[in-house]
Parts: structure tokens; sequence; C-alpha cells
């Protein structure tokens, strides 16, 4: 719940519209009331009376006082606003009914059609549901046909009435499965289009470009030159009359017509003022090349934070700062803003980078391998512009057929899981990113430290369909089988080569690597020339890969003569194509440095080509992870479902009540009942226990539980531990019960006599750990292992990230190493695997729609044929922070 006269820091936003520019979202303010009244002035006479049902010139001060102070509980309102001018507003007003509010909106006649008054709609309605409101009402006239849309097509269940010449409408704000994919459905289109509109301008100013050869200025203006730039190109320089053959003008307000990008490459301390001179002269977006920033120690962060608020505030997105720019070889556009020294040539890999340097490795492995790119975006800083608005546009673009991501952080893993996930059902995601460097946030970002266990990035990635590797060596390999030919529908190999030892190491590799060599020819006699060699090795393939168990081909090859690559590639890539099979080349042992053996080779005008290795270790590495990804992306994915029996409302209302015992950033520890009823809100039962001073207590407990019994320490760290003496089990009569209750309490003195507990005794079966948590960057993350040794000493745990598909539910059942006890292992019965499912989606749901649950953990659960039975539960809740993927659109810093 929001105090009184107060809102949440994150209700303030930068938000993308619909056309991809960008405007600013605030909660109102009373300093409002003239910016309020000049909006309210330059609305049409119709706009008003749609909005207030009859037609007022001005708004009086008594009605301006009303619309502009609010509390933020019960009445809220937020302003839209583009360089200081309001340009949409909505609100809501709680009704006499505490769960219901009157919402309307206002959205100015010039900027119709932007998406405005569902960006507040979602805004409004997840700052209600913080509030305790659960339905939105609305009075709107018949003819406001805009207003009833915006409504009708936010994917809730819309209930309408007609009432004395007004349309009444009543829907619940709750998410549901709709409303979610309409907000990620308007989300993908704003974010495509917007970085849609960085990738292809019609007009480029370079600002800072400079005669120097060398400079970053110079360079920047020479790439676009050179790269036959099809739109138009202007330079920017005061202190110079003519640049790169062309006029250059003092500043961007001189340059004529509309700037669709402005490149910065300015010294650091005048990049603030070209940002702002830029929003003042309507440039439409900004790539910032000048580093410093995350130099800046004392000021960097702020600089950068409020140069791109800045920009936000004109709606202009920001690549950058320290970018080291952006390429588009599309022939309609053949831009390259970037330092790179020549446009490089199209082909259907895209490729993301933060750091310059890494563009500049990524891009020379890329040429060096032949591979030819659609796109590439070095994000420097990320300050704006991010990998996830990338994949947003990457998805859309005909010319891209795969894409590749060098990630040193992840700002933002929640919103990447999502979007990686839907573009890796139809395009490869390759993803570098190094163990070392964690998740943490590139410079010039506030700190936030990951708290999810070890593990769980990979399995977010997994989740995803991402294909996850080290280096930008295996980021190339993968690319290049996956944008050069079709993609593998199983993992059946047919291995040629002529030589014996060859081809085996090629098996072997295969073998490690989970791949299956269904053929093996190692006879292969190259040495008879072109005219004989080629046609049989064509034909050799060609019935290899006809083979119904042949799922790819890798040809190793010693070198022979007359027979050089470039003479057997395109026999190859000829069988390739027939078969619609990849087929993979490794030519070794060849000397000659002018042979190109590494890489895209021999690809036609569709960028079909022959992926070429040197070695068949690195061949095999990849074909197998394209393997994985092919199976990944032709298996059923599941859906997410909803468990019956789920009282969520319940919940929500119950951990209110803990809420308000939670001290600034601390914990609550739910006792044992709270603990009951939160879990039974979800439809988890968790098994029957009482504590216990004396033993008339005692007895009586296990009187009303029933025998026989457990007694247990309510220490969490002795509470499982037989050989310490805390637990007892299979307590069967009264004076079993006092025995057992005066050995514990000798056994655990040396332990400062913990505290102890009867609980009724489950049946037997495998102990399992569920347990969740909320994490400061991944947001909810949850894990399963087996009890015991296999996860307190090995660490053998499976994770997954909510929300979950079924299919991820099982799969996260069967991650650990150890849940093969689960399945029947040596001689043991199975157990209910369904049971324990369910038990993990009820799991998954509650701490995918609760972060405040800080930590959840049911251990141990015994689960057997007959079902499962949860023995302890440790939940602990704290004030939730604003997940960085939540139910309303917000850009993030």
């Amino acid at each position: 719940m929001v105090a009184g006269g107060h809102y949440p820091e994150y209700w303030e936003a930068d938000v993308v519209l619909r056309d991809g520019a960008t405007g600013h979202l605030r909660p109102i303010d009373p300093r409002d009331a003239e910016a309020v009244q000049t909006f309210h002035g330059r609305q049409s006479e119709a706009s008003i009376y749609l909005r207030f049902f009859t037609y007022k010139a001005t708004l009086s001060a008594r009605e301006l006082k009303r619309f502009t102070e609010v509390d933020h509980t019960s009445r809220v309102a937020f302003v839209v606003t583009r360089a200081q001018e309001i340009i949409g507003i909505g609100r809501y007003d709680r009704l006499d009914d505490p769960t219901e509010a009157e919402v309307a909106f206002n959205v100015s006649d010039l900027h119709q059609g932007r998406g405005l008054g569902s960006i507040l709609l979602e805004h409004l309605a997840a700052a209600a549901r913080e509030n305790g409101i659960r339905r939105f009402s609305a009075e709107v006239l018949p003819e406001n046909r805009k207003m009833i849309t915006v409504f009708a097509e936010a994917g809730y269940e819309v209930q309408r009435r007609f009432d004395d010449g007004v349309v009444m409408l009543h829907f619940d704000i709750d998410p549901t499965e709709r409303s979610r994919a309409v907000m990620e459905s308007r989300e993908h289109r704003a974010e495509a289009r917007s970085v849609a509109a960085l990738m292809a301008p019609s007009s480029i100013a370079v600002i800072g470009a400079s005669r120097t050869w060398g400079t970053v200025g110079y360079s920047l203006l020479e790439h676009v030159i050179d790269g036959g730039f099809s739109g138009t190109a202007a330079a920017v320089n005061p202190e110079a009359f003519e640049l790169g053959g062309m006029m250059s003008y003092g500043s961007i307000s001189e340059v004529p017509g509309p700037v669709d990008l402005a490149v910065v490459a300015v010294p650091y301390e005048r990049v603030a003022v070209v940002v702002n001179e830029c929003g003042e002269a309507g440039v439409k977006n900004l790539l910032i090349a000048t580093a410093g920033f995350a130099d800046d120690v004392d000021y960097g962060l702020a600089r950068q934070r409020a140069l791109v608020h800045r920009a936000r505030s004109f709606g202009m997105r920001v690549v950058g700062p320290a970018s080291l720019g952006i390429v588009n070889t599309h022939p309609d556009v053949r831009m390259n803003a970037s330092m790179a020294p020549s446009l490089p040539p199209a082909g259907g890999l895209a490729l993301f980078t933060q750091s310059a340097a890494l563009g500049v490795l990524l891009h020379a492995a890329a040429m060096r391998r032949g591979l030819g790119l659609s796109s590439a975006l070095s994000a420097g800083n990320r300050a704006d512009v991010s990998g996830n608005d990338a994949m947003q546009y990457w998805e859309d673009d005909p010319q891209t057929r795969a894409v590749g991501l060098y990630l040193e952080s992840i700002g933002n893993p929640r919103k990447f899981s999502r979007i990686a996930r839907r573009l890796s059902k139809t395009k490869p995601v390759i993803v570098a990113k190094s163990d070392v460097m964690g998740l943490q946030l590139p410079p010039g970002h506030a700190v936030r430290t990951t708290q999810a266990p070890s593990g769980a990035l990979d399995a977010m990635l997994r989740q995803a369909g991402v294909i996850r590797v080290e280096t930008t060596e295996q980021l190339m390999d993968i690319a290049q089988i996956v944008v050069g030919g079709p993609l593998p529908s199983g993992p059946g190999l047919a291995v040629f080569s002529n030589s014996l030892a060859l081809g085996k190491v090629v098996v072997d590799a295969a073998s490690a690597q989970d791949l299956q060599t269904a053929l093996l020819v190692t006879d292969l006699d190259l040495d008879t020339g072109q005219s004989t060699a080629l046609p049989v090795l064509r034909a050799e393939l060609m019935d290899a890969l006809a083979n119904a168990a042949v799922h790819a081909a890798v040809i190793t090859l010693l070198p022979a003569q007359g027979l050089p690559p470039d003479v057997i590639v395109p026999v190859l890539r000829e069988c390739a194509a027939h078969s619609g099979k990849p087929v993979v080349a490794c030519f070794t042992g060849i000397l000659d440095p002018a042979a190109q053996t590494d890489g895209l080779i021999g690809a036609d005008p569709s960028g079909q080509g022959v992926p070429c290795f040197a070695g068949p270790g690195a061949a095999v590495a990849a074909l197998a992870a394209v393997v994985k990804y092919s199976q990944w992306r032709a298996r059923d994915h599941g859906v997410f479902t909803e468990p019956a029996g789920i009282a969520a409302d319940d919940a929500a209302a119950h951990l209110d009540m803990i809420l308000t015992r939670v001290v600034d950033d601390g914990l609550v520890r739910l006792d044992g009942a709270e603990s009951a009823k939160l879990a039974g809100c979800y439809g988890i039962d968790l098994l029957s226990s009482e504590s216990f001073e004396t033993f008339g207590e005692a007895e009586a407990a296990a009187e009303r539980l029933g025998w026989p019994v457990a007694v247990k320490t309510t220490d969490e760290h002795l509470r499982h531990r037989l050989d310490f003496g805390g637990v007892r089990l299979n307590i069967a009569d009264p004076a079993s019960l006092r025995q057992a209750i005066t050995a514990m309490k000798s056994e655990l003195a040396p332990f400062g006599s913990p505290g102890l507990e009867v609980q009724a005794m489950a049946p037997p079966g495998q102990a399992c750990i569920v347990r969740a948590i909320e994490d400061p960057l991944l947001g909810p993350v949850l894990s399963f292992g087996m009890a015991g040794d296999a996860v307190n000493l090995l660490d053998d745990w499976g994770h997954a990230i909510p929300p979950m598909t079924t299919v991820d539910t099982a799969d996260l059942l069967r991650g650990p190493r150890a849940s093969r006890r689960l399945f029947g292992y040596q001689g043991l019965p199975s157990v209910n695997i369904s049971s324990l499912e369910d038990l993990i989606a009820r799991v998954a749901v509650m701490k995918d729609w609760h972060p405040e649950i800080a930590l959840l953990q049911f251990n141990p659960v015994l689960v057997s044929a007959g079902g499962l039975a949860v023995l302890s539960a440790d939940i602990r809740v704290g004030n939730p922070r604003q997940r960085t993927d939540s139910a309303r659109r917000a850009m993030r810093d």
C-alpha cells in the first residue's frame, strides 16, 4: 500500500510511444496547474466535450486544484510530458466500494494515435492494484470511440451497459493472459519501431566532424560518406566551413530539413549542451560516440542519467555513450555510422555489443570468416538502447537470420528472457557471456548486485532457447552454421573423411557432444583428380544425406592434390541445398596462408555457404550446439497454466498485513500458522505441527495430530539432523514420547537447548527441497534439488525463472543429477511425479505474483508413489522492490 501523500519512485518513468518516440510519465503535481490549463486550452471543442460531457473554455481554480492535488492512494493521476509540455493525462478516483475506482483520460489532439491512452491505463492499473483496487469503471459518451477502443483492446474482460445516454464500462484490472499478451505486443511494436528509426535514418548529422585525420569525428563522417549512405549527410563543426567535400554547419539548428540521427563526437564536457541543442532542433535520435562518463567517478553517472532523461524528454532515443556506432547493410540504407573502416558485406547475421573493444573484436571476426551482416549495434555504456531493444527490432527484420550478442552485463535479465524466448522460436540467438562478469551493470549505471544462485543465469538462457557460449570464436563458429544453411532436425551424423584416424577423431568428438554417428565413410579417394573425385564425393554425400537417420554431415579432409577447398566447397553447398540438411567441412593440414579454411566459404547471393573449420573439434562442438537449439525449437514448449484452487487476492491481503511489520529493508519471517495460511491460498498443505513446553502439551498435541508422531527441534539447522539428535520419528505412544523428549533435550543442550515441536508422521518417501527467492535483477528464481548431501555438498540444483510453462516445470524437476532417484533408481519405485510438478507450478505462480516474498523454502518435501507431504516451510517477506520487468511498460536506467 502506498503511503498517503507519497508515491514510489518507480511510478515515474520514461516510456516508448507507439511510433517509437519517447515520453516521460510521472504523477501529477500541484505545480502542474498552469500546464494543465495550457493543455486544456489547446484541446478542440469536440475533445473537451468528450472528456467533460460539456464544453468549457477554461478550467476553474477549483477544478485545477482537484485535478492536480491528489493523495496517490485513493486519487491518482499521471501525466505524460514531452519537453516539459503535458501531452496526456490519466487519473483514477476511488469509489464508495474501496476496491473500485473510476478512470478517465485526456490525450492531446496533437498526439492522438501514439498509444498514450494505453500507456496511461497500464500505469494507472498497476498503481491501483498496489493500493488495493481491483476494478475500474468509466463513463464514456457513445461517440468517444477512441476511448472505448482503449479499454476494449487492453485485454481486460470489459462489461458494457448503456445508461441515460452514457456507456458504462466495468472491468477487473488484475492482469490476465490476454492483457499481458496485449502489453507485450504493444511493447514489441513500439520498441522495434524505435530501433528501426535508428537503423534506417533518412538523414544523418555528424556533430564534431573534423578535418584532422584519425580523430573520431573525422572517421565517423568519412565512413558515413564512403559507405554509400543512401540518405543525406551533414557535418556540424562551428570552426570549419567545409568538411568531407560538403559544407559544414555551425550548429545542428542550421542543418536544413529534419535530422533523423545525430552522431555526437564532441568533447565530454560539451555532450550535455549538444543533446539539448539536438532536442530543440527536432532531431529524432542520438548516437553518442564520446566516452568519459565511466571515467568521471564523481559526476559521470549523474551526467549520463541527466542527458538520457533530457534526450527522452524530447522524444529521442540514445545509443551510447562510448558507442562504436551502428551499421545497416540493407541496400536501401547502406549506413556505416561507426568506427569500422568500411561497410561490411550484406548478410544474415546481426551483432550487438557493448564496449567498443568487443565491437571491434566481433566485427573483425565476422569479416575474417566471410560472414555478412544485416546490421550491428554497439551500445557502449548502454545508457538507453540495449540488447533487448535490438532484439525487438531484429525479430521483425527480414534481413536478419541469426542474432549474436556479446553481453558484458545484463541490466534487465527478466525482460531479456521474455524477448529472447520469443525470438529464439524463429531465429537463433547466440550469447557470449563470461561467468566472471556475472550480472553487473555497465559503466554509468547504478549498482544492483544479484543474489541468484550459481547456475540461475544459465537456466534462464536455456529456458529462452538461447545458445550460450563463452568466447567470440565460439559465437562465430555457431553463427556460420546457422546463417550459412539449414538447421539439423536431429543428432544423427554422417562423417566423411579421406583418413581413418581423422574420421575416428570426429566420431569420438561427436559422441562426447551427445551426437550419434549414423554413417562413417573413411575411404574417400580424392587423389584421382577433380573429374573423378568430385562426382564420387557428390554421389556418396547425396546418398548419405538421403538417409532418414542422418541429419547433418561432417566432411573432414586432409589436403589432396589438385583439390583445394574452393573446389570442394561448391559440391558440399550443392548437396546441403538439395537435401535441406547442413554440411560442415574441416580442411586440416593446409599450410597455404592464402587458403581460407575457417569461415563461411562459397556463399551464394542468398548468403548460403559452407561452414568451414580448421579443425574437427570446433566444428563438432558448434554443430552440437546447433543441434540442441534445433531440438529446443522443434519441441513442445508447453503452456503457461494457473493451477486450480488459487486464492491470490486472499494471499495478497495476508501479505499486506504481514508487511506492516517490516522495518525499512528488513525481512519478517512467518510463523507456522502464517506460513500455512499463505501456502493454503495456493492450494499447498503443510503437514501440521505444534510447539510445546511441557510433556503434557506434547502429549495433547500428539493426540490432536494422531499417532504416530515425530518430535523435531525448531532450530532450522538441526531439525533434519538425526545424527545430532534433532529429530525422532515414529513415536507411537505417550511413554515413547516422554522418553524421546528427554533424550533430545539432553542431546541438544550443547546447541543452546532450542525449542521442540510435535509433527504428524508423513509417509516415507524421497526428500526434496523446493526453494524460491526474489533476486534484484532476475526477479523470481525457483530452485529444486534432492535434500541432503546432493544440495549441501555437491550443489546439485536445478533452476528456473517464473513464469514457467508446463515443460519448464518438467525440466526443472529433472535438472538435478540426483533427480534420477525419483524415477525408479536401483529398484526403488518411481514417485508421484505429477504431484511434485503440481507443487512446483503452484510455488512458481506464487513467487511470480508476489515479489514481496523474499524467500520461500519447503524442506523437506517427502514424495512417494502415493503423493507428497510438505513437512517444513521457511517463508520471509519484505518490502518488494520494483522488478526490472513489471506489469507496466517503462524504460529502465
